[in-house]
């Protein structure tokens, strides 16, 4: 089926004098016939349209939500995870669209495996916000052997700003205090990355 034979069994039903297959066909239109657009815009975005209410809106988003976690789930906690390739293969599938930032630490093992994905904050980065401490705390108690950083940029670029370097410099060095190196820090952007460590910014 197509997508927006897909997005009509979602809405269910037409409205507004149109059928559900019409209905689908104008929301995927509206986004250039991308459905990754469609998810990144807000919900109430959708309701501008004929046929789209709020609950017909959120239904739409909570279906493209679910994609996303399926794909998420491809990657396994306890993969290994060598290089920034096999990073951004594990996490590109649940940040690259979001519409805001997420700061994820992978915790790994003495074989480089992924042990626990912790989401440390949403929103802007800064780093009044990822605070070594928040940062380390899961890692101690986990007893991980290293960590990477993770984040992605809503923008699609995945270019370091200043913040992302101040934020790494930091918490390499508390990851140096503890014991707990970190190996990595990838920005996630839309559809290509930046590796802190292949661009010997660590």
């Amino acid at each position: 089926m197509s997508a927006a034979e897909l997005l009509a069994i979602v809405v269910g039903t037409g409205g507004a004098g149109r059928s559900a297959i019409a209905v689908g066909q104008a929301i995927l239109e509206s986004a250039g016939g991308s459905l990754r657009r469609i998810a990144a815009q807000p919900v109430a975005s959708l309701t501008s349209m004929h046929g789209v209410g709020s609950a017909r809106a959120a239904t739409v988003h909570a279906a493209l939500e679910l994609g996303r976690r399926m794909a998420s789930e491809g990657r396994d906690e306890g993969a290994p995870m060598r290089s920034p390739r096999e990073v951004y293969a594990a996490f590109a599938s649940r940040l690259q669209d979001l519409p805001v930032e997420e700061f994820h630490v992978a915790v790994l093992d003495s074989q480089h495996r992924l042990e626990r994905d912790i989401a440390v904050t949403r929103g802007i980065l800064n780093s009044s916000l990822v605070h070594p401490r928040e940062v380390f705390r899961e890692a101690i108690a986990e007893r991980a052997a290293a960590i990477i950083l993770v984040h992605n940029h809503p923008s699609g670029d995945p270019t370091p700003s200043a913040d992302d370097r101040v934020v790494t410099d930091q918490l390499v060095a508390a990851g140096r205090l503890l014991d707990i190196p970190v190996h990595d820090h990838l920005i996630v952007g839309r559809g290509r990355y930046v590796s802190f460590a292949e661009a010997g910014l660590l």
